[in-house]
């Protein structure tokens, strides 16, 4: 059997490269942002935090190997059902968890005591699954492309609303998302109409209750909060500096050419130097020649998401690379967004760029999918291009 790097490494080459510079740039990023976490939890190892998101890169990339040399992609339509009911028991399970355990902070993530993680990674996939399954089934009329509609709106309505309890921000870019995939899906506007007005209004009554709901009430306060941070100014600025503050001035004191590897100094006052405000930290050290730069990667990962789609001769893994590549360029332009300060602090991490345990994991299964499904347009092109060609020879009787 042949082990070579390119036998092993399938799939558009283009991505592999992405991954490649998003791995050396988070590495870097990483291990300078964690020093103070190394203080506080590493007992001053500064080199822990590193090699730990070594070890899961590492085995983000011998899944994605694995995800594109095992499974096929027509695996992921039959197990997109299954997979979504898994989803949704986890939601439950994690908000039951955090309801009976008082010292847990969020219902966010689900203890398993061998292993911890957040079912809402697993929605971004599963989801989008399901969604890209009853897109590629339902093309043909104008029925059809209701009832994916219906179909659609009442599972992501159901599980986005359970994450909508614990994260906000989350439910809205998974939603979003779906809205997007879609639209590219086909459904006719004036459907997609109904959900986003819907949601809007949503989105009004949660900020202008907020102050009356009850502290069970999911995380709807602190959603409240940070559009009101974000509109008037943080209160707590009158006591020190914010994180957006901080986000801020490592953004202005990187300048155009930033400090230079290992050279930020705001990281060491930020709680989410290395997560949240990555970005903020990526600019101190290499200016915004180095943001520039991520950002592009970004960019020509959703070009490459674009060139997949065109190639694929089937719909399901179209719509499923669609929908994987929407959901991780969304990420990184909020986490981007929320660095330099366009919008509300949000959470959300810079996909394969932020330090991370399962998320990590998860974001490799989305990127293993969309090169599994590059793999098997490859493959499909060589079986046509193989196949022989037909010429028709007239018999010797029949006239030239």
């Amino acid at each position: 059997m042949d082990f070579s790097l390119g036998k092993i490494l399938k799939g558009d080459r283009i991505i592999w490269v992405i991954l490649v510079f998003l791995s050396l740039a988070s590495l870097l990023i990483v291990y300078s942002a964690t020093g103070r976490l190394a203080y506080r939890q590493a007992g001053g190892n500064t080199g822990y935090y590193l090699i730990r998101q070594i070890v899961f890169i590492l085995i983000g990339f011998g899944l994605m190997a694995f995800l594109v040399n095992i499974i096929p992609v027509k695996f992921y339509s039959w197990i997109a059902p299954l997979l979504l009911m898994a989803t949704a028991a986890a939601l439950f399970a994690a908000i039951i968890q955090y309801k009976l355990t008082p010292s847990k902070p969020t219902p966010r993530s689900l203890d398993l005591g061998f292993l911890s993680f957040q079912p809402a990674e697993l929605a971004k996939i599963s989801l989008i699954m399901f969604v890209a399954k009853v897109l590629g089934k339902r093309q043909k009329t104008y029925e059809d492309l209701k009832k994916a509609f219906i179909w659609i709106m009442g599972v992501s309505v159901g599980i986005c609303g359970i994450i909508f309890y614990g994260d906000i921000s989350t439910s809205a870019l998974i939603f979003g998302s779906v809205m997007v995939l879609m639209l590219i899906g086909r459904i006719p506007i004036k459907l997609l109409m109904l959900p986003v007005v819907a949601g809007i209004l949503l989105l009004t009554l949660v900020y202008f209750t907020a102050d009356y709901l009850p502290s069970w009430a999911g995380r709807v306060h602190t959603f409240k909060e940070r559009i009101d941070d974000f509109v008037y100014g943080d209160d707590q600025a009158e006591l020190g500096m914010t994180q957006a503050d901080y986000a801020k001035l490592a953004i202005y004191e990187g300048g155009v050419f930033g400090k230079g590897p290992g050279g930020s100094e705001v990281s060491n006052y930020m709680e989410a130097a290395y997560n949240d405000f990555i970005y903020s930290i990526i600019i101190e050290e290499y200016g915004w020649v180095g943001g520039i730069g991520i950002a592009m990667l970004y960019l020509i990962f959703l070009y490459r998401g674009v060139v997949i789609v065109r190639r694929s001769n089937r719909t399901f893994p179209a719509f499923l690379t669609a929908g994987l590549v929407l959901v991780m360029v969304f990420q990184a332009i909020i986490n981007m967004a929320v660095s330099t300060g366009v919008f509300p602090v949000t959470g959300q991490p810079m996909p394969w760029v932020s330090m991370g345990g399962t998320s990590t994991l998860f974001t490799a299964a989305s990127f293993g999918i969309i090169l599994s499904v590059s793999y098997q347009n490859q493959k499909d092109k060589k079986e046509v291009a193989e196949q022989p060609v037909m010429i028709d020879v007239p018999d010797e009787d029949e006239e030239l």
